[in-house]
């Protein structure tokens, strides 16, 4: 016949699974953060998109009637003083012809953005872009750099050929930033951006894998981000219960 201690968790065992719940927890809270929990001081975005590498996020509004495209991308840097850079390439889908917008933190903590016309992957220094750029800015809070501004895209466009990177700063000596690494991760960021469907296609997704799943600033989830969701919800619920089976003793 069984007796109460053989129903009874010692101390030490409800202590552990006090900690493996409280990790749990952390966990989801930490795979539920995506770009609609974002938000700007007095600037509304129509959509946002959790992209695929280096922990970027993009939110844009896209007016159609003047041809604009306002952005916001938030991306950490590699290090405190490093810069992040997003960049449309209005002639291909590479870094070669991508007019870009890099934003650098300064040893003050300010961060200063310029415009970048990359005319090959040996020349990169500040340029004017061929598009019309307007509102540009750019600030740091925490880890990351967040670039804004409002560019002019082509009459009529649905889709463009977007770029976003990050780098670890600049050449103290002439100026110029240092070169990104070349990692799987920074040789995968680039993309197809859908202005009207809010939605952005990568080169691992054109293999196959279909479209990255995008989020709506009002808080609206495509059904891929919810599938990727509901997996790591599983996935932990799985594990939580093969800690709490060792703990328990079954």
């Amino acid at each position: 016949m069984a007796t109460l201690h053989h129903y009874l968790l010692p101390l030490a065992s409800l202590q552990t699974l006090s900690l493996w719940v409280t990790m749990v927890l952390l966990i989801s809270h930490a795979h539920s953060l995506t770009c609609s929990s974002q938000t700007f001081a007095n600037k509304l975005y129509s959509y946002c998109l959790d992209l695929p590498t280096l922990s970027g996020y993009l939110h844009w509004n896209y007016d159609a009637a003047n041809s604009s495209l306002s952005i916001a991308f938030t991306a950490p840097p590699v290090k405190p003083d490093g810069w992040v850079s997003w960049a449309i390439n209005p002639t291909g889908t590479g870094m070669a012809g991508a007019q870009a917008l890099i934003a650098v933190k300064q040893a003050n903590d300010s961060v200063s953005v310029q415009t970048y016309k990359i005319s090959s992957y040996s020349s990169i220094i500040p340029s004017k872009l061929s598009f019309e750029v307007w509102n540009l800015s750019a600030h740091a809070e925490g880890a990351e750099i967040t670039i804004f501004a409002t560019v002019k895209v082509p009459e009529k466009a649905k889709t463009l050929n977007h770029l976003w990177q990050v780098g670890p700063g600049i050449n103290k000596e002439t100026g110029f930033i240092l070169k990104h690494d070349m990692n799987p991760a920074n040789l995968a960021s680039v993309g197809t951006l859908n202005l009207v469907a809010g939605t952005n296609t990568n080169a691992t997704t054109a293999a196959g894998a279909g479209p990255t799943g995008s989020v709506h600033s009002n808080g609206g989830v495509s059904l891929a981000g919810m599938i990727g969701n509901v997996k790591n919800l599983m996935g932990l619920c799985v594990v939580s219960i093969m800690i709490l089976g060792n703990v328990l003793g079954f």
